[in-house]
């Protein structure tokens, strides 16, 4: 099927890094999310049968997470009437727009420095050293570097060959406790 030059072909799945976006995908959807003082972090692309799945996540400007989901529902508007009326997509879709969550993807270079310190998990797209999913503490970023200790083993990964990471969000206690105002039993 010969789909227009503003379409975007939601093949199998992408890797879930910011450089992989389809750049006419991200030229149509980063304008309206930053018009809303929001940040792009990822779009995700899910095809099978119909609808097929079309998943953006924004962040705030300050990286916080803190997305109000009056915000998200504004700009997933948008984002559908632009997706409609480029005919982008040749299917009936289902379009998705929220925050990182707690397990957060990391797909900007930005991401990576911001989770220094943290647990994360990392898939890159070759072997690396006999493997590609690596689970450890991200020590730093560093000149397009991705450094993580795993199991006591410091390894260094290229930005360019990772095909997806997140953070692992650590529970404590206190996510467990009672919330303010004593709801607990």
């Amino acid at each position: 099927m010969d789909l227009p030059s503003t379409s975007f072909v939601l093949g199998q799945r992408l890797a879930n890094v910011y450089l992989d976006i389809p750049e006419e995908m991200r030229a149509m959807i980063e304008p309206i999310v930053a018009d809303h003082g929001l940040e792009l972090v990822d779009i995700e692309r899910h095809q099978g049968r119909p609808p097929w799945t079309v998943r953006v996540i924004v962040d705030t400007r300050a990286g916080d997470g803190r997305v109000p989901v009056e915000r998200c529902a504004d700009v997933s508007r948008e984002i559908a009437a632009q997706l409609d009326a480029r005919a982008a997509i040749p299917v009936a879709y289902s379009l998705e727009v929220s925050s990182p969550g707690l397990d957060r993807v990391l797909t900007r270079e930005k991401d990576f420095v911001a989770a220094c310190g943290r647990e994360i998990k990392l898939e890159t797209r070759a072997p690396i050293a006999g493997r590609r999913r690596f689970r450890g503490r991200l020590l730093g970023y560093e000149q397009g570097q991705v450094r993580l200790v795993v199991d006591g083993v410091e390894h260094q990964i290229a930005f360019a060959e990772v095909a997806k990471a997140k953070v692992l969000y650590e529970f404590t206690r206190d996510d467990f406790g009672k919330g303010k105002g004593g709801g607990g039993r």
